[in-house]
């Protein structure tokens, strides 16, 4: 009871608790008006024209099939909720300044010609996705960063305070999760020493993904240490798709030439200093060189946007001249507030291209029916297609909407583990021996569709061996997943068959 209490009396409590009342507020609407014929037929209309226009406008149907199957079930209540919901029609004006500024940060990122020419006469098919990186989604891809390859939170969070320790400039921290405790405690130390040393210290963290790991007004703590801090899209009490727009990166930047990201939070957890799920497995992944300037440059832009400090963020760009790298490589972001689906798109042209083999780590496999197309389309023409996802789940629903889509990929000889120890929650595509990317995106809707995410996509690097070593060493830990065992019963079946209708929403 204490446990239930608390969590009423909690933030994200009164917050559900104010959506629902919007909720009712809507329904009592519904109620008091749909036996006012005229005014009934009028929004049945327009709920018919909501569903057209989705349909024609729509270039991923299945993210809007929830919002068409509830319109059509129930007009009046449906379309209405769709306008305050599902239509995306109201954004804040932090949300609107961070796209603006995605418009203007391009001049800060320029493609150097001679590698994109040097790529294209190693290989087209690369040539072609980096030239949709880079010309379309504006990240250029570069030839002179180092770049290390982690596979365990716990080894590259050793390598995180050894470099933070290091900063003379500045130092940049952008994440989904960050938790008290151990983890953070250690990474805390160092950067109020940084400040006293006159670094420029800054630090954002998502308000939904760090609500239970973090006091309410935790920034203002910060603040009060001399550490600048941003709070990403703070949850307000309002019916709107806006609150599903969150900042699920991993970003942290020292001084413009180093730079980590990967699947890890900094929280406990990920370390294994905290066991929640059994083992926990992660990645981590550094660079060093001129390829760290993405990363700066895709910080500054949401920074700016809620603080607007830096007029010339040329500053932040160091000269770099010391650093070899093997390969290619290329950090890119994803912004939900376009059109365009980078995240989702890298990884389909990945699975187009692909010729031997391509293995894919996942914590979560909620996929639409042009990734299914693709990954079963390239296991029929001979590629070997693996997939890991966890053994021991974090959400139970989402578990079993993910194994919802076992069958179809088996049948079609996709081999599919699960990672027997506990929890896997690296988001890593690896290729050929040529090819992997690295970063946040999750094979869901919430990372391909609403949120702020990032990756590193690498071509040509000899860490490639490392990241494909790490799958295969992890594959010997997993659990095949055999035809017997995706066999479900009916009842199992139907409920299987609800969650992926609304599989956009969770």
């Amino acid at each position: 009871m204490g446990a239930i209490l608390k969590l009423l009396f909690s933030r994200i409590g009164i917050v559900a608790l104010c959506i629902l009342v919007q909720i009712v507020w809507i329904l009592l609407i519904v109620a008091n008006f749909s036996s006012y014929i005229p005014l009934n037929v009028i929004l049945t209309l327009l709920s018919v024209l909501i569903v057209l226009a989705i349909v024609k406008n729509g270039k991923h149907i299945d993210n809007k099939l929830p919002w068409i199957i509830l319109i059509m079930l129930f007009p009046f209540f449906g379309g209405l909720l769709y306008v305050f919901v599902g239509a995306n029609l109201y954004s804040t004006p932090m949300l609107k300044k961070i796209n603006d500024n995605k418009k203007s940060e391009r001049k800060y990122l320029e493609q150097d010609s001679k590698i994109i020419e040097d790529i294209a006469n190693k290989d087209l098919d690369v040539h072609g996705q980096v030239k949709y990186i880079s010309n379309y989604v504006g990240y250029p891809i570069y030839d002179n960063t180092d770049i290390k390859y982690f596979p365990l939170g716990e080894d590259v969070y050793k390598v995180m305070l050894e470099e933070l320790k290091k900063a003379k400039k500045f130092i940049f921290l952008e994440y989904f999760i960050i938790g008290e405790g151990q983890m953070w405690q250690g990474i805390l130390d160092i950067l109020e020493q940084k400040v006293k040393e006159g670094v420029d210290v800054r630090v954002m963290y998502d308000d939904v993904g760090s609500i239970k790991s973090l006091p309410n007004n935790y920034n203002k703590f910060l603040e009060s240490k001399g550490i600048k801090c941003v709070v990403f899209n703070k949850l307000k009490p309002v019916i709107a798709v806006i609150m599903n727009n969150r900042d699920h990166r991993k970003i942290m930047i020292i001084d413009g030439n180093v730079a980590f990201s990967g699947g890890i939070n900094i929280a406990d957890e990920y370390i294994n200093k905290k066991k929640r799920y059994g083992h926990w497995k992660d990645n981590g992944i550094m660079i060093k060189g001129e390829a760290t300037w993405n990363f700066t440059v895709m910080f500054l832009k949401i920074w700016n946007a809620y603080r607007e400090e830096d007029k010339k963020i040329e500053q932040f760009k160091p000269t770099i001249t010391d650093v070899k790298g093997d390969g290619y490589v290329l950090p890119y972001g994803e912004n939900p507030l376009d059109d365009e689906i980078v995240g989702e798109n890298i990884y389909l042209n990945i699975i187009n291209q692909a010729k031997k083999y391509i293995y894919i780590f996942t914590p979560y496999l909620i996929i639409d029916t042009e990734m299914i197309s693709a990954i079963t389309l390239a296991r029929k023409r001979g590629v070997d297609v693996r997939i890991i996802t966890p053994g021991i789940p974090d959400k139970k629903i989402v578990f079993t909407l993910t194994r919802s889509y076992y069958e179809m990929l088996i049948k079609d000889g996709v081999s599919i583990y699960e990672y027997t120890p506990g929890f896997l929650h690296s988001k890593v595509f690896v290729c050929d021996d040529k090819i992997a990317t690295v970063g946040t995106v999750n094979l869901d809707y919430r990372s391909l569709y609403l949120h702020f995410e990032c990756g590193i996509y690498i071509y040509d690097s000899k860490v490639i061996e490392d990241i494909k070593k790490d799958f295969l060493t992890t594959m010997e830990k997993s659990k095949a997943v055999s035809k017997k065992e995706y066999k479900v019963g009916f009842i199992k079946s139907m409920f299987q068959a609800v969650l992926k209708i609304f599989a956009p929403l969770m």
